[in-house]
């Protein structure tokens, strides 16, 4: 038997990365998956990839709340329910000096990496405790948690306050059997990831940082969230889980 079966996922983020090779992991695993973000050609083939039967998409706005809802709603009248939400969408821009950022700027990175979060396990936790349990995850990051980068506040900022959404979620809804967790990447070798670091001089730098001297590949982060989407994680709640290869604690 799969990890993930007769299980329903909802992905945000879907498009590409740790999304798009999470979407393919679950229903490797047996979950049937909702998959969501902006770019519908790329929901579109990521849906013809795994198969009709499999996979279900919609695209739009995650700092909607009108498409957080509409997202569940797919995953219950397209599949019956809704037992794993895993919330990755996300920007890194702003970036640069921070006084330099405008409020704007701020604001959207706040909406699109931390409110869109709050957005959709607002409309994913009925749904999960409508199954009597569920395995709710958010991507953070170790970059504001246990590293501190220039130019990034708005990401980190934005990023750690899912932490606390973790945490808070976690007590709150852990006597319903739904449990919740952040999943913190290092380094990923990602469309985000490379547009972050967008020379050969940075990425050979944040390369040095990692005792593995390597970057995670998007597959590799994919497993991590699946662990803690399954069964495998049943005592596992509240966590800030760093698959980070090492950079959190490389003085090196």
């Amino acid at each position: 038997m799969t990890a993930l079966n007769h299980k329903v996922a909802l992905i945000a983020g879907a498009s590409s990365g740790i999304g798009r090779a999470t979407a393919r992991l679950f229903a490797a695993e047996g979950a049937r998956v909702v998959v969501g973000a902006r770019r519908k050609a790329e929901l579109d083939s990521l849906v013809g990839e795994l198969g009709p039967d499999r996979a279900v998409a919609l695209a739009g706005d995650v700092t909607d709340e009108s498409y957080a809802r509409s997202l569940v709603a797919l995953a219950v009248e397209h599949f019956g329910g809704l037992d794993i939400a895993f919330n990755n969408a996300a920007t890194i821009h702003p970036m640069g000096p921070t006084p330099g950022i405008a409020a704007e700027d701020w604001r959207h990175a706040v909406e699109t990496n931390l409110t869109s979060a709050f957005l959709g396990a607002k409309h994913q936790i009925p749904a999960m405790l409508a199954r009597g349990a569920g395995s709710l995850i958010f991507t953070s990051t170790f970059v504001g948690y246990t590293v501190g980068f220039p130019g990034v506040a708005a990401y980190a900022a934005s990023k750690s306050g899912l932490i606390g959404l973790t945490q808070a979620l976690a007590v709150e809804y852990g006597r319903d059997h739904l449990r919740v967790n952040a999943i913190l990447p290092g380094a990923t070798d990602t469309e985000m990831a490379r547009a972050m670091n967008g020379t050969q001089e940075a990425r050979d730098f944040i390369t040095s940082l990692y005792p593995m001297r390597r970057w995670a590949t998007a597959d590799e982060i994919a497993r991590s969230v699946l662990y803690l989407a399954s069964d495998a994680s049943s005592f596992t709640t509240g966590s800030a889980l760093l698959a980070d290869g090492g950079v959190s604690v490389n003085r090196t």
